[in-house]
């Protein structure tokens, strides 16, 4: 069935492009969430903080590895498990209230945003929110790819502060048994070429 719905996707992609007129340029987006979290600011901006806590509950991370002066190495796992590696620095460092940063020259991700960190109403622990623009490679073609995949990044930030969430309230990432979404949603589109000839 994995080959029928790579020969399947392989042919998505080409209609994709012949009808966006071939255009494979980089796209660009802006994307906000928030989530609130049950415990104290400092605690949440601390383990932030740490980069390399970052791939714990950022399912797509593969690993973050912190050098001196801000600087950081990302290596993620993109649509079609591509690895995708890029720099960043970090341009503002408030203690306890925000982290900012964007990605270097070159990077195959281009990428820029902010996590902030304040109180939250009612003392219900501290209000996590996360602003980022992004350039996805491969350009619209690459994004409606992304979205079959289920890899759209505005729904993979929400669901990763899902996840930090839960690390941060418990400890750990509550997982199911379940496919991935992206698996599921190509099952359904590709639903009648993979069934046997009757």
């Amino acid at each position: 069935m994995s080959t029928t719905i790579n020969r399947q996707a392989h042919r998505l992609v080409g209609a994709l492009e012949r009808g966006l007129g071939g255009r494979k340029g980089p796209s660009s987006g802006a994307l906000r969430a928030a989530i609130t979290v049950n415990r104290p600011r400092r605690e949440v901006y601390r383990f932030w903080h740490d980069l390399e806590n970052l791939p714990r509950f950022m399912t797509h991370l593969e690993s973050v590895d912190t050098m001196p002066g801000g600087y950081s190495r990302w290596k993620a796992r993109g649509p079609a498990n591509r690895i995708i590696e890029w720099d960043a620095e970090i341009v503002q460092d408030r203690e306890d209230e925000l982290i900012s940063w964007r990605s270097l020259e070159g990077a195959a991700v281009r990428n820029r945003g902010s996590v902030s960190f304040s109180g939250a109403p009612g003392g219900r622990g501290t209000e996590v929110r996360v602003e980022m623009e992004y350039r996805t490679p491969g350009g619209r073609v690459g994004l409606v790819v992304a979205r079959l995949f289920g890899e759209h990044p505005a729904q993979q930030v929400r669901d990763d502060l899902r996840r930090f969430k839960q690390v941060m309230e418990t400890g750990e990432v509550a997982r199911s048994e379940g496919s991935p979404e992206g698996t599921r949603a190509l099952r359904r589109l590709f639903q009648h070429t993979a069934q046997p000839v009757r």
